[in-house]
């Protein structure tokens, strides 16, 4: 698989890859497949304690076509949550979109993990 490009940002991408043995990303053609990003900031890898924090914070770490969303304890609130920051990462157009009810995520304090994919002008 050597002509497949991989990615993981700085801090927590970084982390993960050696610690967890994975990629943050990795290109295939026109399309970037995304792996779960959870709310972690990137250059420290702190998890928000505050939900609608680590949802935006999530967000920002992954912007894309199409969504698969794990949260756990899902509600209407957190539901909602999810809604308002698609709408608010993606005003121009709506994205596939699967949010699934999930037990214990990756990492302790996590609540939300979203998966992605993305396509490449060439």
């Amino acid at each position: 698989m050597s002509h497949l490009q991989y990615y993981s940002y700085k801090g927590f991408g970084e982390e993960a890859k050696e610690k967890f043995w994975y990629n943050q990303a990795v290109r295939v053609g026109d399309r970037i497949e995304i792996s779960g990003q959870g709310g972690w900031v990137p250059e420290t890898s702190e998890i928000h304690k505050d939900l609608d924090a680590e949802v935006e914070q999530a967000f920002s770490n992954a912007q894309v076509y199409r969504l698969n969303i794990y949260v756990l304890g899902m509600s209407e609130t957190s539901v909602g949550i999810v809604v308002k920051h698609v709408k608010r990462c993606m005003p121009d157009h709506q994205p596939l979109l699967t949010v699934i009810g999930a037990g214990p995520l990756a990492l302790e304090g996590m609540r939300i993990e979203i998966e992605a994919v993305a396509h490449v002008d060439e």
